[in-house]
């Protein structure tokens, strides 16, 4: 572990943490501050090396899975997974968008179209998890089968299908919640991967929050997100208590940031008082995100010198424990 290396500890049962660095000088931890959270649960402990007990630490790792959720509409959770997604595979890692939202806002945008066969999509792994034979050898064979590659170098998709919405009933009273972790932990070949989530806590985000290694929520910068995040939080944490404990929240997003106005500004550093995991970047509100929709084309393609572009490179790097200022 590098020296000096920035962590987060939960410091006691009354849900506070403590920051620090670590020291291999010190043989373990030195904390300063304490920041308390008193409006939701633990959150933010994942599994820990045995020597540091109760560390997070932002590196990436083989087939690191990030799970972009928020239970509201609208605060850019396709455009995060798609944009840190296509940014990460330009730096030469193989990458994989898995879209779970029936909407397919993220195949849309990485393929130019929403895929019409719904056995080329990831409806076709759950009908399958469904039969009693699902592929014959394998599941990760069939979610192979799946997978599309997309006009960007290194990044691939796996589409969704509105088919999805009438699978759900069965796959959750089949009690097929592990599933979709199952098949990601066969899967080779691919350093990371984003999954996108429907705006609604569902067999599907909830099958993401099983599979995934990191959380990144989105935070648009309204009164209502601010109330409705806490709430996040505790689902979670309780996703994590129940059946996933590597699950850590790697960050939350500001989106759609206004660095002019107050309200914004007010909001954010509200939850930075709270002791909350807020991300340094900040995400502008920019026309551009919405002409990159309509073209299908990640900002990094449309505009790489554009504002946007460059703070959704800042984010990756964050996320990435590299300094943001480079």
């Amino acid at each position: 572990m590098p020296n000096g290396y920035p962590f987060r500890v939960k410091a006691s049962s009354t849900e506070s943490f403590r920051f620090g660095l670590y020291s291999p000088l010190s043989q373990g931890l030195a904390t300063f501050g304490l920041v308390s959270c008193q409006r939701c649960k633990p959150f933010l402990l994942t599994a820990s090396p045995p020597s540091v007990p109760g560390l997070i630490m932002n590196t990436e790792k083989q087939n690191m899975r990030r799970v972009v959720f928020n239970q509201k509409g609208g605060v850019g959770k396709s455009t995060i997974a798609c944009n840190l997604a296509a940014i990460n595979a330009t730096e030469g890692r193989k990458t994989l968008v898995i879209d779970l939202d029936v909407q397919g806002n993220s195949s849309h945008y990485l393929l130019g179209d929403k895929v019409a066969d719904p056995d080329a999509t990831i409806a076709y792994f759950f009908k399958a998890v469904l039969s009693l034979n699902p592929f014959g050898k394998s599941e990760d064979e069939g979610l192979g089968s799946v997978i599309h590659e997309t006009p960007f170098p290194n990044l691939y998709v796996i589409p969704s299908h509105p088919e999805l919405e009438p699978l759900q009933g069965r796959l959750e009273s089949r009690y097929k919640i592990y599933k979709l972790r199952e098949v990601l932990d066969t899967l080779e070949g691919f350093e990371s991967i984003y999954i996108d989530t429907p705006p609604v806590l569902n067999f599907y985000s909830r099958s993401a929050l099983i599979a995934a290694h990191r959380c990144l929520i989105p935070f648009d910068c309204d009164a209502f997100s601010r109330e409705a995040l806490y709430t996040l939080l505790n689902v979670v944490a309780e996703m994590k208590a129940d059946h996933n404990n590597g699950l850590a929240v790697e960050g939350i997003v500001v989106n759609q940031f206004q660095g002019r106005a107050n309200l914004p500004q007010q909001l954010v550093r509200e939850l930075e008082e709270s002791g909350l995991p807020v991300l340094q970047t900040r995400l502008s509100s920019s026309v551009k995100v919405r002409e990159s929709h309509s073209y299908s084309k990640p900002l990094i393609y449309l505009e790489p010198g554009h504002k946007i572009s460059e703070e959704f490179r800042a984010l990756h790097r964050e996320l990435s424990g590299l300094d943001t200022t480079e």
